[in-house]
């Protein structure tokens, strides 16, 4: 592997490294859940339609999930440092010129291309960890990554809601801007270089192939609230994603230098690692997605409020990923897993009991078991992901990690959103509403 320093060869220590890249990670997670408080401002601004709002938030996700394994593959062949700047230009972009967006679809396009930006970036965050720092300064370095990686969504909310006190919805898009600017100027300057010059050219069949598939797969799962998930081109969609991925398993076990060496699954901590993931971020994305709708919709929050009162769980949160490698060290990688997955289940349960006339203390009680769930998992999990894989393949490695986020959370979404939407018709009793009236009212997309 080959490592240079910024300007002068003058070598930073790693906490200056690490937040760098914690900058660069934090401003594209943040952007992953920030526009969620905005959805109203953006509804009355841009006249969208609820599925038009849908897309705005997920055409982000949609292409981030896409383009995260050839992107990860990219920096490793490439350069982390060069993935990481040029992720970052593109992000900032398509952000500046979304500022001054008047229209949904002009905005979907846009989140599409921030995506892309972020599908660079977020895979060379944790490769320039993993690929650069020695084993010591590795884990306490990730246990930060995985912090930020959770508490920036939350911390993306209470930032746009916050602006949305006195601005507009493209106030959000001008923090991607500025962050933007601060992290290319602290990566420039501070990030070491780290690659893989010597490394295989890109697997571009099975790049090809992993896109084509996970574009078919997130897509449908997206839809699926709003076509329905027994309809025939939510199945087939799904089907055709899932049968795509088999082509590209089939494809990477041929090939001697696949994108991704399936084999590696093999590794029973990587495998549970993005297992682990996935779960977590089902559940994450899931929740945040009903509890901003309740706590808007149903108790009448302001965003600033609504973003407040889901802090509890990034103040749980962070400073227990920071902890985890101590405990981890003195009770067991596994053990603290196990436990924090199993403080995430009890989480859930009891927002489960939270409903129209419940106290804020209900709501905090959940949050709380659930933030250091979600704080004790992640750092192991991510950890088993990283170091199953060699250091020429950490770029894909960290795409893994980024991709069972993705993709669980877009699940969790669209699972937990089709739930909600179910609910709601089924138990929404109109009598007396004259018929079209009521027909839109379970339908707001209906012509």
């Amino acid at each position: 592997m080959t490592t240079t320093f910024g300007p002068g060869s003058r070598r930073v220590s790693t906490p200056v490294v690490t937040a760098v890249v914690c900058l660069a990670l934090g401003a594209v997670a943040a952007a992953m859940a920030s526009l969620n408080v905005a959805l109203p401002d953006l509804a009355r601004s841009t006249q969208a339609s609820q599925t038009q709002l849908e897309w705005i938030i997920d055409a982000y996700s949609l292409v981030f999930a896409a383009l995260l394994l050839p992107a990860g593959a990219l920096g490793d062949r490439y350069g982390r440092r060069r993935a990481l700047v040029a992720g970052l230009v593109i992000f900032g972009a398509a952000s500046a010129v979304a500022m001054t967006a008047s229209s949904a679809n002009e905005l979907i396009v846009l989140r599409g291309l921030t995506g892309l930006g972020a599908a660079l970036v977020m895979p060379a965050t944790l490769s320039t960890i993993t690929g650069t720092f020695p084993p010591a300064e590795r884990t306490r370095a990730v246990s930060v990554w995985a912090a930020v990686a959770g508490g920036s969504a939350l911390l993306g909310l209470l930032c746009t809601g916050t602006l949305l006190e006195w601005f507009s919805w493209r106030s959000a898009f001008a923090v991607n801007v500025v962050l933007a600017v601060i992290a290319i100027a602290g990566t420039i300057g501070l990030v070491p270089e780290s690659s893989q010059p010597d490394a295989r050219s890109l697997d571009k069949g099975g790049a090809f192939l992993a896109m084509a598939g996970l574009t078919a797969l997130v897509f449908s799962i997206i839809e699926a609230p709003e076509a329905g998930w027994l309809a025939v081109r939510t199945l087939g969609g799904i089907g055709g994603g899932l049968a795509i991925l088999a082509v590209f398993a089939g494809w990477e076990l041929r090939r001697a230098y696949p994108l991704l060496d399936l084999r590696h699954f093999r590794n029973r901590h990587l495998s549970a690692g993005s297992l682990s993931i996935f779960i977590q971020f089902f559940a994450f994305f899931g929740f945040t997605f009903v509890a901003l709708q309740y706590l808007q919709g149903v108790r009448g929050d302001s965003p600033l409020v609504a973003a407040i009162s889901v802090l509890p769980l990034a103040a749980a949160m962070m400073p227990t990923a920071r902890i985890t490698p101590r405990l981890a060290a003195r009770f067991g990688a596994r053990n603290v897993c196990v436990t924090g997955l199993l403080l995430i289940a009890a989480g859930l349960v009891i927002v489960s009991r939270v409903g129209a006339g419940s106290p804020y203390w209900l709501l905090v009680a959940g949050l709380l078991p659930l933030g250091i769930g979600m704080g004790a998992a992640m750092t192991p999990a991510t950890a088993a992901i990283t170091e199953g894989l060699p250091a020429a393949e950490q770029g894909v490695g960290s795409a893994l990690n980024d991709l069972s986020r993705e993709v669980g959370g877009a699940l969790g979404i669209a699972v937990i959103g089709s739930i909600v939407t179910a609910v709601y018709r089924s138990n929404l009793h109109l009598g007396g509403v004259p018929a079209g009236l009521a027909d839109q009212a379970r339908d707001p997309d209906r012509e």
